[in-house]
């Protein structure tokens, strides 16, 4: 049985891997949230509900141990200090393998007028501490992916492609669910992309801002 924790389990993200998730027989689930009674309908033979604040290291320790993924869907200003939290909770506990979620553009690496639309939209206070994030991730002893996906949206669908670092980032949007589910695919074959971080968007969203805007 392999233990899946997953790290701001409310999230809009978390919550669609975690509806595939229990469709995956052979997963026993963690959910960790500041509030768990958000989550507490989920709870069962599967599925435990634990409340904490992934910055309490000490604790996120102890829940860590014996688990074999963790997914982290974390946001916030202080992101960069959950990283560190979650890397020294991973390390002391000897779990390796982490998928982080982060953002596009954390490299610079968005071409074009895409690019500087996204810089305009994200610099000042959102980019510089998940790129700061990425960098305590990618500085740790751990199996990480990171996952950057392009701007987000609640269509109903699963369609994606994949750079890798060092590459321009394709698209300029993708469905939260279609990020769900390469977290999912992520946790059930957990040699892929050990060690790298991945942009994620639709083909065929090129352009030089998101389709709302």
């Amino acid at each position: 049985m392999t233990k899946v924790l997953v790290l701001g389990a409310a999230g809009k993200i978390a919550r669609h891997a975690v509806s595939q998730f229990v469709d995956e027989e052979g997963l026993d689930l963690t959910l960790y949230l500041r509030r768990s009674e958000r989550l507490r309908n989920l709870a069962g033979d599967r599925v435990e509900i634990v409340e904490g604040d992934v910055t309490d290291t000490d604790h996120l320790r102890q829940v860590v141990e014996g688990k074999d993924i963790v997914y982290a869907n974390l946001g916030g200003d202080d992101i960069e200090d959950q990283a560190r939290s979650v890397v020294a909770a991973l390390e002391a506990a000897g779990v390796g393998r982490l998928i982080w979620i982060s953002t596009l553009g954390i490299y610079d690496e968005v071409p074009g007028e895409f690019g500087k639309w996204n810089h305009q939209m994200l610099d000042g206070g959102y980019l510089e501490p998940y790129s700061a994030a990425a960098q305590v991730i990618e500085a740790s002893k751990l199996d990480y992916t990171i996952v950057r996906p392009a701007w987000l949206t609640d269509v109903d669908e699963v369609e994606y492609e994949l750079t890798q670092k060092g590459e321009p980032f394709k698209g300029t949007e993708v469905s939260r669910k279609s990020i769900a589910d390469l977290v999912v695919k992520l946790s059930l074959d957990p040699t892929r992309y050990v060690r790298g971080s991945v942009g994620v968007n639709k083909p065929g969203t090129e352009g030089d801002k998101p389709s709302w805007y």
